[in-house]
């Protein structure tokens, strides 16, 4: 099933890429996490796209939308984005499933537009987070200079060591799709914007560190409070992001229609590294 590509005006005079699967019944909108973009969800869109209006998103920055020259990538403005897209297309009702910081926008929308909610699916994401995961992104992109390779092969096995979990095919696929090819001399490059790797090298003491994580998990948790919908909370049994206990408390004591999948043999990007098993627990959560 090859998906259509169209693109949306977003905030901030950007236009963001969409990938759509199928034009019929509730709209379902993927929202994918850091460095990733719409064809992570490739192989669970099928599944549901009989079933609902499927369409992923490429948040600014990230896949084929626009980049945003004044370095605009915090959570309001990524929100502001899902706020302009969901209006685009006239979606009076939506569920929602966001992985990472998609899930973190996802949480940020449904807890503000509760009317407006079918439903919603957070992906190993969580209004706190691992600091074993944060260290591990964050060390990743320390490097602020642009990587350039020679194949996409090259690729292939830098996103390796980065999703040690994940499929052939999935890495295979995002590399495929996270690169372009410079002009000047036919090397790729990623086609996120590398302004985005430096936003998450740049809090570099431990002070900015907690300070930015605390203002951003109050925010969360608040907003999280106030989500309506039916929510499942995907969460990888191995996951370095979404500790056991914060799972949880966002379950058990904070959503009020919450519950809780592990999926085995995954870690955070619970889409790639255990296709089968994500598509098996979101399914039965969106089909019933």
């Amino acid at each position: 099933m090859q998906p259509e590509s169209l693109h949306i005006p977003g905030s901030d005079g950007l236009e963001l890429h969409l990938l759509r699967w199928s034009r019929e019944g509730v709209p379902m909108l993927l929202i994918h996490g850091f460095g990733n973009e719409a064809h992570i969800w490739d192989d669970f869109a099928p599944a549901v796209a009989p079933h609902y209006e499927v369409l992923a998103l490429d948040l600014r920055g990230h896949g084929d939308s626009d980049w945003d020259e004044q370095g605009r990538y915090d959570y309001d403005h990524h929100l502001a984005d899902l706020e302009a897209v969901i209006d685009a297309l006239g979606f009076e009702r939506v569920a929602l499933v966001g992985h990472s910081l998609g899930g973190r926008v996802a949480i940020r929308y449904a807890g503000r537009h509760t009317d407006r909610m079918a439903g919603l699916v957070i992906v190993d994401s969580a209004p706190e987070l691992d600091r074993r995961g944060t260290l591990r992104i964050q060390l990743d992109v320390q490097d602020q200079r642009e990587p350039s390779f020679a194949s996409l092969a090259e690729y292939e096995n830098t996103l390796a060591h980065s999703y040690p979990a994940a499929t052939p095919a999935a890495i295979r696929r995002m590399a495929e799709n996270g690169l372009r090819r410079r002009d000047e001399d036919g090397r790729y490059v990623l086609k996120m914007d590398i302004s985005l790797r430096g936003r998450v090298g740049e809090l570099t003491t431990a002070e900015e560190i907690v300070e930015h994580e605390r203002q951003t998990t109050e925010l969360l948790w608040r907003a999280l409070e106030d989500v309506a919908c039916p929510t499942l909370l995907v969460r990888g049994a191995a996951s370095d992001i979404l500790a056991a206990d914060v799972a949880d408390r966002m379950v058990e004591e904070v959503l009020s229609k919450g519950r809780l999948a592990v999926v085995p043999q995954a870690g955070h990007s619970v889409m790639t590294d255990n296709p089968d098993g994500f598509r098996q627990a979101v399914c039965e959560f969106v089909l019933g």
